[in-house]
């Protein structure tokens, strides 16, 4: 697989350079989650780096390449898209395949 040295923004690996797996279209993943065991033996954290875009060329304005930034409130603010018919979408109406509430009934 191919990877590319992506920087990191903010944290506790600012700074950084590290070899990141890219996927299938050729980018690095969204968002980059690097677990972190806890000294102690408790609950490890997890560090979670959001993907952006580095910088744009000056006359097109083309893209040149990513970076991740640090999210610091973790995985909270990501919104997940849902598709209509998976699980949890819809209310539950009582089952059955006839909707519920007909006005002729």
């Amino acid at each position: 697989m191919k990877s590319e040295d992506t920087p990191f923004v903010g944290g506790p690996l600012d700074g950084r350079v590290l070899p990141v797996l890219l996927g299938i279209t050729g980018h690095p993943p969204k968002t980059y989650r690097i677990p972190v065991p806890d000294p102690d033996g408790g609950k490890s954290t997890v560090l979670v780096y959001r993907r952006v875009q580095a910088a744009t060329s000056k006359r097109l304005g083309l893209h040149q390449g990513w970076k991740y930034e640090y999210a610091p409130e973790g995985d909270a603010s990501e919104r997940r898209f849902k598709l209509p018919w998976s699980p949890g979408t819809h209310k539950d109406e009582g089952g059955g395949a006839t909707p519920g509430g007909n006005a002729d009934e």
